[in-house]
């Protein structure tokens, strides 16, 4: 058999020539090069047949196979907000350790990357397998864009359903990369009002703080906009990282930390708006007036009652006090 046959027989399914006296003579010896060409091709064989089969599989829409973990990219879209208190996961490992990998995870083939796989939904189980050292059971589907990123929320849905703020910042990250509400919409499996106040908050939120605070499954939007307004100034925002750098080497888990942070930003307003009063009594005996320092800023009012228009005589006296006081300090300061 030529070499061109070989090629043929294996590539182009043309029958291998009988003609020749090699195929006539049975009992002819091979040669220990012949027999290793033979082997080879056998070999390319068997892997053109389970390519193709596996192309088949792909061809009909889903295929469920093995996958080496570091073969496996991740979606270009997140929606989990990843912890590092996470006792559920520590139990996934052990589950899959002991019982084996029960539930597939969904990839497709990478769109950019000869080869290669790009994960729809199943990230904590790819995880769990990578931290075992073991290949990773998975349906590979051919997916667009838009079916990866559906499939990816729907799947959170019937399983552990994303928080609050990972369905907010799922929402912006979607229409960061382009996606229309519609598929928005259908990813979250809500509507156009839910999508929009999804990307409000999170687009009023730094991710860099909300990933050391974690997905908070307890906290809806009420709590996250509260932070919303503590995090005003850049002082604020340094104060929460501290305190976030804190609460995670004390290991609190995720609702524990907003929690905490919440109250500290809370006692804090409260200590701003501790106000120490005074009041100033007439001769008589009766308060004319009540003198409240609060947050750098002294307030008097006047009882109009017990002391009528002395608020607008000491208005119309405001400049010559002040003088008064300029000059009672500077003799002050004189030797």
């Amino acid at each position: 058999m030529s070499r061109k046959d070989s090629i043929n027989s294996l590539f182009l399914n043309k029958p291998i020539p009988t003609t020749s006296s090699a195929a006539k003579s049975p009992d002819r010896v091979r040669s220990g090069a012949i027999s290793a060409m033979g082997s080879s091709l056998h070999e390319m064989a068997e892997n053109a047949k389970k390519a193709t089969k596996l192309q088949q599989q792909l061809a009909e829409g889903e295929a469920v196979i093995s996958i080496d973990t570091t073969s496996i990219d991740s979606s270009k879209i997140v929606d989990r907000i990843p912890i590092d208190v996470d006792p559920a996961f520590d139990s996934l490992v052990e589950s899959i350790a002991e019982h084996g990998q029960q539930v597939p995870i969904l990839v497709r083939p990478n769109p950019q990357v000869s080869g290669r796989f790009q994960i729809a939904y199943g990230r904590r189980r790819l995880k769990a397998a990578e931290r075992l050292g073991l290949p990773v059971r998975a349906i590979v589907r051919s997916l667009s864009d838009s079916q990866l990123y559906i499939a990816q929320g729907r799947e959170n849905l019937d399983r552990k359903d994303l928080s609050f703020i990972e369905k907010a910042f799922f929402a912006k990250n979607l229409e960061d990369n382009g996606c229309d509400r519609s598929t928005i919409v259908s990813a979250l499996v809500t509507d156009k009002s839910d999508v929009s106040r999804y990307i409000a908050v999170a687009r009023q939120l730094p991710e860099s703080l909300v990933k050391l605070i974690g997905p908070a499954p307890k906290a809806g939007r009420a709590r996250w906009m509260a932070l919303v307004e503590h995090l005003a100034s850049a002082e604020k925002l340094r104060s929460a990282h501290e305190l976030l750098s804190r609460y995670a080497d004390d290991r609190l888990e995720t609702d524990a930390r907003l929690d905490a942070l919440l109250r500290a930003f809370d006692g804090s307003a409260t200590k701003n708006r501790t106000t120490k009063v005074e009041a100033w009594k007439t001769p008589l005996g009766k308060r004319g007036a009540r003198i409240e320092a609060r947050e750098g800023k002294t307030t008097i009012i006047f009882e109009e009652k017990v002391v009528p228009d002395f608020a607008q005589f000491v208005s119309e006296k405001l400049d010559a006090l002040y003088q008064e006081y300029q000059e009672r300090n500077s003799e002050g300061d004189k030797p």
